[in-house]
């Protein structure tokens, strides 16, 4: 009886009653996901993510054929094979859009118009879907020097969106920040059966090497220093010491006053002996 009391409990505690779901859903589900994302990926989910957690990875159930929470994740453990990657690819999320928090963007022009001939490097290490790295890439060919030298490295933990950015094909409603002039120069127009898509140029794909990065993971693959790092919104997913530890990494390869560009919600003063804050969420390494 008391076992019954307490799955009632449970019910009504958690979003939505269990008897309403595809699955079984309970907290040690959740709890037992929670330790796995943080293992894998840094990601500390809130115990208010329950529905979010429930619908994206309910998905993954019935793609791989099984009826319970507990079974999957039991699967999952047992294996070190591709559905790491899908389960990590269901439990980030991925909102950005071109130029956003345009001010970045205008410290950027800035950094690159002191040395307009270059060299540049730069590491946007949150892609999601390219919006972020093509608008990087669109800044250093409006402020350097024709043949002004610039690389950037995109990456992402999500295999999914970082190869829908390698294709940089987008919805026309992704492109309401882009004026009509960036548009015609940067961008290909659909035709046929792809009319109203537009595709970043071959001349800004050329300029970004995308590859996949675990933040939290040792062995990020740079030979050599950055003079710029973005970084927004990703901090905000990790606790403290995940932040101070990937903070720690970035501050290796960022060259001496290199800039860490980071979200409207992420806070380092904590980490003054690594950054100090330059100007609105921009820092400069130490």
């Amino acid at each position: 009886m008391a076992v019954a009391a307490q799955t009632e409990r449970l019910s009504a505690a958690l979003p939505g009653a269990l008897s309403e779901r595809e699955f079984g859903w309970s907290s040690a589900d959740f709890t037992r996901i929670q330790g796995l994302i943080y293992q894998r990926a840094g990601i500390s989910l809130h115990d208010g993510k329950h529905a979010m957690v429930y619908s994206r990875l309910s998905r993954r159930l019935r793609e791989t054929g099984h009826a319970t929470f507990r079974e999957y994740l039991q699967w999952l453990e047992s294996h070190d094979g591709p559905e790491w990657q899908e389960f990590i690819n269901a439990l980030t999320t991925n909102l950005t859009s071109f130029f956003r928090e345009q001010h970045h963007f205008d410290v950027l022009a800035q950094q690159f118009r002191q040395r307009p001939a270059g060299p540049w490097r730069v590491w946007c290490s949150a892609a999601s879907t390219g919006e972020e790295p093509y608008s990087i890439v669109i800044t250093a060919m409006e402020s350097l020097a024709p043949n002004g030298k610039f690389s950037l490295v995109a990456s992402d933990i999500d295999s999914k969106v970082l190869a829908t950015a390698q294709r940089g094909v987008y919805q026309p409603e992704s492109a309401k920040n882009l004026s009509p002039e960036r548009l015609r120069r940067f961008f290909l127009r659909g035709k046929a059966g792809n009319s109203g898509l537009i595709r970043a140029k071959p001349e800004l794909v050329r300029q970004i090497e995308f590859i996949s990065v675990n933040l939290i993971k040792d062995g990020w693959p740079f030979k050599e220093p950055f003079d710029a790092v973005f970084c927004r919104n990703v901090m905000i997913y990790f606790d403290p010491p995940t932040q101070r530890k990937v903070l720690e990494r970035i501050h290796r390869v960022l060259k001496p006053g290199g800039l860490l560009y980071v979200g409207h919600a992420e806070n380092f003063t904590e980490s003054r002996d690594l950054f100090h804050l330059q100007g609105k969420t921009v820092y400069e390494r130490v």
